[in-house]
Parts: C-alpha cells; sequence; structure tokens
C-alpha cells in the first residue's frame, strides 16, 4: 500500500527524535511545536504504534521506541540522499545559497570584514552564516562548509588546515599612557587579565597559566579577572581598557593594523596547537559553490599570511 504521510512528518519525527523536544524540532523546521506533535501524531495513526515513550519530568523529553530507533539511521540517510539529489538539481543554476558554519568571533573579526570580495566575484551565491560555538550536525542543519579551531579531527568531515596561530598579550595604547608598558612578563602581574572562555577545557586552547608558564613566570594571580566566552569581546574589552588580554593573532590583527590594541613583549613566541581548519562533508565536495567558497578561503589566508610577512 502507498504512504499517505508527507516527507514532513517523516522529517519532524526525525527532528523531534533528535532533539528529545518537539519544541526544539519546531524551532529547527520553522513551524509551531502544535504543528510538528500533529505531524508525529498523524505519521503513528498510519503505522499503528507509537513512535516515543513520552514521559514527563521538569520538561517533557521525547524517547524513541526501540522500533523508532532501528529505523532513524535509514530515514536520516534518505533526507542525506535527497538534500544531495536537490543539490546536484541546482548545480546548473547560476544562484544559489551556501550555508557557512562560524564561530561568531571568526566571523565578526576575521570572515565579513573580508566577504565582499567573494560576494563581488560570485555575486549570484547567497551566503547564510551559521554562527555557534557548539558543534553542528552538518547534515541535520544542512550546512555546507565551515570554518572551525580546533585540532583538525571532524567525524565524518574532511578538514583541511586554513591558518595556524599564535596567541600574545594585548591592550589598548591608552592603557599604556596611564600606566606605563610593562617591561617584564612578570610587571603583567598588577593588571586585569582578561580570559578567553570561548573553548573552556577544550584541550590545547591557550590560557594566562600555560603563557606565563611559557616565560617562566610564577605565582601570578591568573584565576582573578575578567573571563569573557567570546574571543571578540575579549578584544573588545581590551580595547576599551578593561585590563590586558590575551589574544588569538587571527582574531587580533586589523586590531593591531589600526592601532586599537598594542601587542606586549613581540620578542616572545606562543604558537597555538591549535589551528583553524576548512571543513565540509566527502559527499558534498563537487558542488561549484562550495569549491569556489573553499577556493576563496585559502586565497583569503594566502593573503593574511602575506601581510603578517610585510608588517
Amino acid at each position: 500500500m502507498k504512504s499517505p504521510v508527507h516527507l514532513n512528518a517523516l522529517r519532524a519525527f526525525e527532528a523531534s527524535a533528535r532533539h528529545q523536544s518537539f519544541s526544539a524540532a519546531a524551532a529547527e523546521l520553522h513551524v509551531t511545536p502544535a504543528a510538528v506533535g500533529q505531524l508525529v501524531r498523524a505519521l503513528e495513526q498510519w503505522l499503528g504504534a507509537p513512535l516515543f515513550h513520552r514521559s514527563s519530568s521538569g520538561r517533557v523529553r521525547l524517547v524513541p521506541t526501540e522500533a523508532a530507533e532501528r529505523a532513524l539511521p535509514d530515514i536520516r540517510t534518505g533526507f542525506a540522499r535527497l538534500a544531495l539529489g536537490m543539490e546536484r538539481l541546482k548545480e546548473g543554476s547560476p544562484s544559489g545559497l551556501l550555508t557557512v558554519a562560524v564561530s561568531p568571533a571568526f566571523a565578526a573579526k576575521w570572515l565579513l570584514p573580508r566577504i565582499e570580495r567573494f560576494q563581488a566575484a560570485w555575486p549570484d551565491t547567497d551566503v547564510r552564516l551559521d554562527t555557534n560555538l557548539k558543534p553542528v550536525d552538518f547534515l541535520a542543519q544542512q550546512i555546507d562548509i565551515g570554518v572551525r579551531y580546533g585540532t583538525g579531527t571532524w567525524p565524518g568531515l574532511n578538514a583541511e588546515k586554513l591558518m595556524d596561530e599564535e596567541v600574545y598579550p594585548v591592550c589598548t595604547p591608552g592603557l599604556l599612557r596611564r600606566q606605563g608598558a610593562p617591561r617584564q612578563p612578570s610587571d603583567l602581574a598588577g593588571q586585569t587579565l582578561i580570559h578567553d572562555l570561548s573553548m573552556d577545557g577544550h584541550v590545547g586552547f591557550p590560557t594566562w597559566n600555560m603563557w606565563f608558564e611559557k616565560v617562566g613566570v610564577q605565582d601570578v594571580p591568573t584565576q582573578r579577572g575578567m573571563k569573557i566566552n567570546n574571543s571578540a569581546a575579549v578584544l573588545q574589552a581590551a580595547i576599551d581598557g578593561q585590563g590586558v588580554a590575551l589574544a588569538r593573532s587571527v582574531m587580533a590583527r586589523d586590531d593591531l593594523g589600526t592601532g586599537r590594541l598594542v601587542r606586549l613583549f613581540p620578542d616572545i613566541e606562543f604558537p597555538s596547537v591549535l589551528a583553524y581548519y576548512v571543513i565540509y562533508r566527502p559527499e558534498t565536495a563537487h558542488l561549484p559553490r562550495l569549491g569556489a567558497f573553499r577556493a576563496w578561503l585559502f586565497e583569503e589566508a594566502r593573503r593574511y599570511r602575506s601581510s603578517l610577512a610585510q608588517a
């Protein structure tokens, strides 16, 4: 018998199972929670069996039944093939949407100041930025390509190194005028330290403790100071004179170039073990818009490195 169930019902079921919430699924699908619930119930009625063990403890969470859990991998594979098929249908189109996943700070400090050059070269491609610090599901959220900071390993995704990075202390020129330039790293013990918590807990993410250990300085109270979970906001706090920030070089480059920030102890090098990577699903690597954006990213990274060499 031919199934009367619309694909939207299957999509509502898959999203509800992944989030274990009608509300979260509704937010992803841009409909109301009631609409998601109605679609799931219609699918259950057609099947003659429930898809979730519904329970309430605090907030409602939906736990898929054993049969539903077995079916989900095939349903997700089917959606992936449909999405890829749609992309292939659009390959010959001169226009299209490219969804790019980046962190909010990388978007603000590196990507957005340069994106105009991509748009000039590919005017028929519309770029949608998905800015999020949390890991994203490229398949479920229909992400085409992204830039992520890490060790280069993201399961199921191709990862190509885009840029390395170093970290160093920075502050506003006004702070130096008021208090004088620190002559040695131990002089920072009397300054308010601004901490970047954007990847707090990530192994290898540079911290003030690591920097002071690198320069051989002990007994600096690094637990105190201002703590911010956005690298762009860390730099803005330093620009506003709130203290000394441990800056990530890729983020800070433009602020140093305009004089909004000053690098302290330029002779001290502290490379990060983490780097920026271009990531995308292997099965979408052939898509023209993705290839164009990938090539543009690497050209912009080359320009960035060239500007560093000339500084």
